[in-house]
């Protein structure tokens, strides 16, 4: 099981939010570029990036943090918020991005979602963020009438790589992953989830192993990390 610390990025800071609030952070670095060298330091390849006010606005923002980050470090990125036209997606690679993630566009706009899986096979992650089982859109700031297993079929069809699924009401709360969902939503499909939301002790990280015989390969953490609970290292040792 892969360990994915996340970094969100909110008015050219690295920040935190509770339960995915834009008026509830905590800002942990005010450089994007230090959070990322910390997560180098401590051992990490792999990192997710969230533009938050880019998933707002409905277009990309922090490219330039991006871009540093992608240039003067040697961490693989995925990066979601705000992709939600071919050309955004083209010029997120371009910044040197691994595979994005799309929200939204994932929800309201299949055929979009078709396209890009057709023109950048492997590369393309939808990230399904829920409320009470519910998708939620628009940097989370719209609740949709959709299953969020439903959501996840559709995608898969589509064409998608993955899917990370996120229970909003879990995330930055450190009270852990919603297992239940994150399983219904691994049996329901064949390609890989990533768990992501409420990750708040390393028996947090015990608990999701047997789930990756299911299909979940992965957990990204955020506040956990962030705030010491437990460091990257020792999180790695336990899915070793």
């Amino acid at each position: 099981m892969i360990i994915i610390p996340a970094i969100d990025l909110k008015d050219g800071c690295c920040v935190r939010l509770f339960q995915g609030d834009m008026d509830n952070e905590t800002v942990y670095f005010e450089n994007p570029l230090d959070a990322a060298q910390h997560w180098v330091s401590e051992g990490a390849t792999f990192i997710h990036i969230v533009d938050l006010n880019g998933a707002v606005e409905g277009r990309p923002v922090h490219t330039r943090d991006v871009e540093t980050i992608c240039r003067q470090t040697s961490l693989t990125v995925e990066l979601g918020g705000g992709l939600r036209s071919v050309e955004a997606v083209e010029a997120a690679f371009e910044l040197g991005v691994s595979r994005v993630v799309i929200g939204t566009a994932a929800y309201d706009n299949p055929e979009f979602l078709r396209t890009l899986c057709q023109k950048f096979p492997a590369k393309i992650v939808v990230g399904i963020d829920a409320r009470k089982d519910k998708v939620a859109v628009k940097g989370w700031k719209e609740t949709t009438a959709m299953d969020a297993v439903e959501l996840a079929k559709r995608c898969e069809k589509e064409g998608v790589s993955r899917i990370i699924y996120t229970d909003i009401s879990r995330d930055g709360t450190r009270n852990g992953v919603n297992l239940d969902e994150t399983l219904k939503i691994a049996q329901a499909i064949k390609i890989p989830v990533i768990a992501s939301g409420g990750v708040g002790t390393l028996e947090d990280i015990r608990r999701l192993i047997p789930l990756e015989k299911e299909g979940v390969e992965g957990v990204v953490v955020g506040r956990a990390l962030y705030s010491g609970a437990f460091t990257f290292r020792d999180a790695a040792r336990i899915v070793a």
